[in-house]
């Protein structure tokens, strides 16, 4: 019995890196994946490379993304990208019903059985991160959409990966996996984590899909580092997924196979 999964992020790129690998599985599996990106990124920054504006640009790499990916469509909001800390007064400054509506209207087209979001923290905490979660959650309240798993990364993991990445001398030099301590989620949290190794391959050519974002800046951007890693290690550090399904009492360990809870 297939499903349909609807994966909610804030702009060109967040895909690639949270939940390429489970929309990748999904896919493969014969799922329904329907890919919602809120916002035109067009605050992020680029190598300044011609072709066009920054949004118009991630535009067309994240139809490059979803393509590797499976998904079966790409459904762009199109709201201001509001920038790392809403300088700009974009997505994140919307009252969260009117994108909530227009998010619960496609839950309903799709008959979304699923539909992913972030953890209240926004992960890193973007603001246009933290909208996601606000938005995703009151959508699948009007849409009555059963499901709602907040993509994250297991902090205690993610600072162990980063570690044993160091040795590779891609970090910068001053770089502390400790800054981390407060990102994203807290491992006994988690309900789901997603085994993705087979898909890491797709993942990275998702990463590679977003072009735009692996140059520029004043310093390393971690797509290019995340791009340089070794086959082997790659898959080591991108080889799992990881969400907290919000009405489930976490377990240990955390709950693996997400997708037979949706048969």
């Amino acid at each position: 019995m297939s499903f349909c999964l609807v994966s909610f992020h804030a702009h060109p790129d967040d895909e690639a890196l949270l939940t390429a690998g489970t929309l990748a599985r999904a896919a493969a599996e014969g799922h329904r994946v329907v890919l919602v990106v809120a916002t035109r990124g067009e605050a992020g920054l680029s190598d300044g490379a011609p072709g066009g504006g920054l949004g118009e640009r991630r535009a067309d790499e994240l139809e490059r993304s979803a393509a590797a990916l499976g998904c079966a469509k790409v459904i762009r909001l199109d709201y201001p990208d509001s920038g790392m800390r809403n300088e700009h007064r974009g997505f994140a400054s919307l009252p969260v019903d009117e994108p909530a509506e227009r998010l619960a209207a496609i839950l309903r087209a799709e008959r979304a059985d699923a539909l992913t979001v972030y953890d209240r923290n926004g992960g890193y905490g973007h603001p246009d991160h933290v909208q996601v979660h606000r938005v995703g959650h009151r959508a699948a309240e009007l849409a009555g959409t059963r499901l709602v798993l907040e993509a994250t990364v297991d902090r205690t993991a993610l600072i162990r990966a980063l570690s044993l990445v160091r040795w590779t001398r891609l970090l910068p030099a001053d770089f502390a996996p400790h800054r981390l301590r407060d990102s994203y989620s807290d491992r006994a949290s988690i309900t789901h984590r997603i085994d993705v190794r087979r898909y890491a391959d797709h993942k990275r050519r998702s990463m590679a899909a977003h072009a735009s974002q692996a140059a520029g800046g004043a310093g390393p951007r971690t797509l290019a580092l995340f791009l340089k890693l070794p086959g082997p290690l790659y898959r080591r550090v991108f080889g799992a997924e990881w969400f907290i399904e919000t009405r489930r009492t976490p377990s240990r360990p955390p709950v693996a196979d997400l997708f037979a809870s949706l048969r």
